[in-house]
């Protein structure tokens, strides 16, 4: 089977949607979330520039037509510490 690719919102890098972090705008909720769910989707690099542009520019929110809480920023922030430099 072909990898299914997705397009980072921020640095427009193309990858295998594993490579990113999916947040999703859960339909019909409208609640924006982390990982699973059925809905809208963006695709982010798990890098710090990229959560960066995304935090000053709200790439985030435009992407998903709707406001981005600001404790999924700070899960985002806490995933990137976790990480292996």
């Amino acid at each position: 089977m072909k990898p299914n690719y997705r397009r980072c919102i921020s640095c427009r890098k193309v990858a295998p949607k594993q490579a990113f972090w999916r947040i999703v705008r859960v339909y019909p909720s409208q609640e924006v979330q982390l990982d699973h769910g059925m809905g809208r989707s963006a695709y982010l690099c798990p890098e710090k520039s990229c959560l960066d542009n995304a935090t000053k520019k709200n790439r985030l929110g435009r992407t998903l037509k709707a406001s981005v809480p600001p404790t999924i920023y700070q899960s985002l922030w806490e995933r990137l510490e976790e990480l292996p430099p």
